[in-house]
């Protein structure tokens, strides 16, 4: 069984006991979070599709930690223009394992 799911503007294909890194969320390590954004799940041969989302299914996940993701650096240079610019940042993530999969 397994279902996508949407958080930080991005989808997941997620199964239970399977960890993903997603964006940034507000909650401690150790708590439980619900995502609530289901657009499919898929039991088997039965595959239910959301317009746009699947009425009362929800994937609960814990927290296991915080963290920033590897530097990305920007480069932006003109040739012959005596103009270089450098910029970068650590994208912030947070770790979750999926507990449960429950179908609406």
């Amino acid at each position: 069984m397994y279902a996508v799911v949407e958080t930080g503007g991005k989808q997941y294909r997620v199964t239970e006991g399977e960890c993903i890194r997603v964006e940034k969320i507000d909650a401690e390590e150790g708590a439980t979070v619900d995502l609530d954004r289901v657009l499919m799940i898929a039991d088997g041969d039965k595959v239910t599709i959301g317009t746009p989302l699947v009425a009362g299914a929800t994937v609960s996940a814990t927290v296991k930690g915080q963290g920033k993701g590897k530097k990305v650096t920007i480069i932006k240079f003109r040739r012959r223009k005596h103009h270089q610019k450098q910029q970068g940042h650590r994208q912030l993530y947070t770790e979750l394992e999926i507990t449960g999969i429950k179908a609406g």
